[in-house]
């Protein structure tokens, strides 16, 4: 593994991380496959829209189909047909949101399959031993997510937590001796001292790359401003830097304006499976009646196989019907969108611009810039 600045900008920064399958240029939004599919899309549509990784789920392959079939594969990469990197979650965030289904403990979860209900056990072991068999080219800690709202006395309870699984994750991980990747996740809630001392725990265990996590659990977008602020010119300038779970256009711009390198969100697969479409000028909601008779296509300014071959009228017409390739279209648009405002922001920090392109980013949407 490699992971090279090639400029910085103010604190964005355009990189290359290489994995054991494939470079991908930073910063990077990468798709959410949490099955092992990107919904809607084929792996050739993501590869030709530029996609270099995507992120798989440990918990729910586990889940289903289960190990057993996928190291028949020898992992994800062969069972989906992806010869491109993969990210895989640990599954923290999905035992937490399984609420009364489970039961934490100090050396891992219990819990009851969603799928039947008998009960089950993860321990940061399982975690770390399930994401290798899968192959994922990175692999994460198993985490306990830090609800929102929480007190600091909580707040602090699950941050050690963390830490200790982090610990055990990391050995388990060192001892069997692979080429994979594994980030470690800082917690702490929206307590910027604890998300400063969870900083510093994770950077002293000699992780791969730092991954910020609980910034998608319902808190409001000031306090992800203000966990990304305080932890900027803290994080580490030799690894890569993700934020777990984010987010919207106006978030990835924000995020690299704090150093973060990388992304997941399922908001633009999500939102285009609702109608919802990413635009130069915001969002287009295909599904309003003005749009029935629109030969325009959904963005003027965008170059995807949607917008180059297919009117905004047709579009609204598949989605009324419940047609299939109307989830497809839309999601390669928003992918696209997606992709190429990544694109933009790497080629801004080249050339030491990237405030004038936030800037312009901002007035085309008609939204006020934050200050830095």
């Amino acid at each position: 593994m490699s992971f090279k600045i090639i400029n910085q900008d103010g604190y964005a920064r355009r990189g290359v991380l290489t994995t054991k399958t494939s470079e991908i240029q930073t910063p990077v939004f990468m798709p959410v496959g949490t099955y092992g599919t990107v919904k809607a899309m084929t792996p050739l549509q993501l590869k030709e829209i530029g996609f270099e990784i995507i992120l798989g789920n440990a918990f729910h392959l586990n889940l289903r189909p289960g190990l057993d079939v996928i190291e028949k594969f020898e992992g994800l990469h062969k069972f989906m047909g992806w010869d491109r990197s993969v990210l895989t979650d640990s599954g923290g965030f999905q035992v937490w949101s399984l609420g009364d289904l489970r039961k934490i403990h100090a050396n891992g979860v219990e819990f009851k399959s969603p799928l039947d209900g008998s009960m089950m056990n993860i321990t940061p072991e399982d975690s770390i031993k399930i994401q290798l068999k899968l192959d994922a080219d990175i692999v994460m800690i198993f985490d306990e997510c830090t609800p929102y709202p929480s007190t600091h006395s909580q707040a602090l309870e699950s941050m050690q937590l963390t830490h200790r699984w982090a610990e055990s994750s990391k050995k388990y991980f060192d001892k069997m001796h692979r080429n994979n990747l594994i980030f470690g996740i800082v917690q702490g809630g929206k307590y910027l001292d604890l998300r400063e001392e969870s900083l510093k725990h994770m950077m002293s265990l000699n992780f791969d790359g730092i991954a910020i996590g609980g910034l998608s659990v319902g808190e409001p977008k000031s306090i992800k401003t203000k966990v990304l602020q305080a932890l900027a010119d803290k994080l580490p300038s030799t690894l890569p830097h993700y934020v777990m779970g984010v987010g919207t256009p106006e978030e990835l711009v924000e995020g690299v304006r704090y150093g973060i390198d990388m992304f997941d969100c399922v908001i633009p697969t999500r939102n285009a499976r609702n109608g919802f479409i990413y635009t130069t000028n915001g969002i287009l909601k295909i599904r309003n009646s003005k749009h029935k008779n629109s030969t325009l296509p959904v963005d003027q300014d965008c170059d995807c196989y949607t917008c180059s071959n297919f009117s905004r009228g047709y579009l609204h017409h598949l989605d009324k019907c419940n047609e299939i390739l109307a989830n497809t279209l839309l999601t390669i648009c928003n992918l696209a969108h997606f992709y190429k405002l990544m694109k933009q922001i790497q080629g801004a920090i080249e050339q030491n611009t990237f405030e004038e392109f936030v800037d312009l980013f901002y007035d085309m949407r008609g939204l006020k810039k934050p200050k830095l």
